[in-house]
């Protein structure tokens, strides 16, 4: 097997965690674990395993605060934006906890007499959670939660890179009542999994598949659980955009901007990829955040007053150098005083918090001028940078937004409820924010998007019911004879010949 090390991405010498990576073999076998385990937790009554939802939301708020800095110092997400992504655990199981006496079907009335319909949500069966690591605990909850909730067993594969905070969160579910079986974690590498998983398919180990990654990765998955006439649930990346009209309030759209751009320094499915301001007050925006940003703490993730730390990892450092390479003469560039790429002592950023030697710290950058041609404008782009262009009307703002082809989060800034309603109709994306950020969720809100940015499929809320759960039709004849539907249907006929 295969060790490998998790490394703290603000101290490059801190070894957070080792874990064995399993092979295709070591998934195929949690699967199969899982699926001799999970007819048995099926037939426990769902207000039963709502107690374990229950429990799990209880121990996540117990730990907090060591969870938390566990997140912190294994991809160097700020302390602040760490405790809210612990607090969106204990939100989801606040939220399904109730969901356990609520998994409704229903009494549907038959064109027959002495006969009954019915309808009835049933496990989907195992259930592969595959994870990314930027959101290490919080985004996993909005699938294991839910999914054991509806009595699936998962088989959870977090990222190698937050495998220390996935380990945490695995052992508070365990520790919460989830019996043996029902719930197994597998370390491995992304190539490993895929042939893992395309093993387990085969095998009839996994019924449903979720997926929280790259665009790309994730057309991969739709092409292998097609081939079993499944439908995954893709939740990808996305390229938001933010659009600013002439009667915004400007500093909210800076504010919205600041945190939307650049929290997690821009390492967030719904992070802000492109502003698209209005021609007359696109100058002012452009300077006004170009020096929110000047002004910014950057740097050591455990402070409180940073706006953001350091890049996930090594890889996600060396791809974000290549999104630089897209800046052209035709942009501007601010924010650092036109500064970009890693921060160092030969490339300094004035107040920088902490030792950058240390760490995987880069400058946040503010490009101007981007056009509609430009790789920037049309990809995604995971880190600290993000796009400005003008607009002259609304119509071609929402083309403009619409136009990379991704469709998650989307934002616009406005005090006319005309523009926000029209925006809302006309943008593609499944989230609308005005007068927010691209960025934000609450548990009881669908969470997803269309286009290169998910297959249409929605975590949180009631929503994600769909995807964990299967409705069967039953009826119920007790007339005594056979009743044939359509055929023995009594009818009331008019009297067509009548005329007022």
């Amino acid at each position: 097997m295969t060790i490998y090390r998790s490394v703290n991405p603000a101290r490059l010498d801190d070894v957070v965690a080792e874990v064995r990576l399993a092979d295709a073999d070591g998934f195929v076998a949690a699967c199969r674990t899982a699926r001799a385990a999970q007819r048995g937790w099926a037939a426990v009554p769902a207000p039963v395993r709502g107690q374990v939802i229950g429990n799990l939301g209880r121990l996540v708020r117990a730990n907090f605060e060591t969870l938390a800095r566990l997140v912190t110092r294994e991809i160097g997400k700020p302390i602040a934006e760490a405790r809210g992504e612990v607090q969106e655990i204990i939100d989801t199981c606040d939220f399904f906890l109730g969901e356990g006496r609520r998994l409704y079907g229903q009494t549907v009335p038959s064109e027959m007499s002495d006969k009954q319909l019915f309808t009835f949500r049933v496990p989907v069966g195992v259930a592969a959670i595959i994870t990314a690591g930027n959101f290490p605990v919080a985004v996993p909850s909005w699938y294991l939660v839910p999914a054991l909730l509806c009595g699936n067993a998962v088989v959870w594969k977090p990222a190698e890179y937050a495998s220390a905070s996935a380990a945490a969160l695995a052992a508070l579910v365990r520790r919460s009542g989830a019996p043996d079986g029902v719930f197994e974690v597998v370390d491995a590498d992304g190539a490993a999994t895929y042939e893992g998983l395309s093993g387990a398919l085969d095998a009839g180990l996994v019924d449903k598949v979720g997926f929280t990654g790259s665009s790309e990765v994730g057309a991969r998955i739709g092409e292998l659980t097609g081939r079993h006439l499944q439908t995954p649930c893709l939740e990808l990346g996305g390229k938001n955009p933010m659009v600013v009209t002439p009667d915004a309030d400007l500093s909210l759209a800076v504010e919205g901007a600041l945190f939307g751009g650049f929290g997690t320094a821009g390492q967030r499915c719904t992070s802000l990829g492109t502003a698209i301001v209005h021609e007359s007050v696109y100058e002012s925006f452009v300077d006004s955040l170009g020096k929110a940003l000047s002004d910014a703490v950057i740097g050591d993730p455990s402070r409180e007053d940073v706006l953001y730390g350091p890049l996930l990892a090594d890889r996600f450092a060396r791809r974000y150098e290549d999104y630089l390479g897209w800046i052209g003469p035709h942009h501007r560039v601010l924010g650092s005083g036109g500064r970009t790429g890693r921060i160092t002592a030969d490339n300094p950023r004035p107040g920088f918090a902490g030792d950058p030697a240390g760490g995987l710290f880069y400058h946040p950058v503010l490009v101007a001028g981007v056009r509609p041609d430009d790789e920037l404008f049309r990809t995604e782009t995971f880190g600290p940078i993000v796009g400005v262009m003008p607009y002259r009307e609304l119509d071609e703002a929402i083309e403009l937004a619409n136009a990379p082809g991704y469709g998650l989060s989307s934002s616009i800034y406005t005090n006319d409820p005309r523009s926000a309603f029209a925006f809302r109709a006309g943008v593609s994306a499944g989230m609308v924010s005005v007068n927010n950020s691209t960025s934000g969720a609450e548990a009881h809100l669908p969470f997803g998007g269309n286009g290169r940015s998910g297959n249409g499929s929605r975590q949180s809320g009631i929503w994600v019911l769909d995807q964990f759960t299967r409705w069967q039709s039953m009826n119920w004849d007790y007339s005594g004879r056979l009743q044939k539907a359509q055929m023995d249907t009594q009818s009331i006929t008019p009297d067509l010949d009548f005329r007022l």
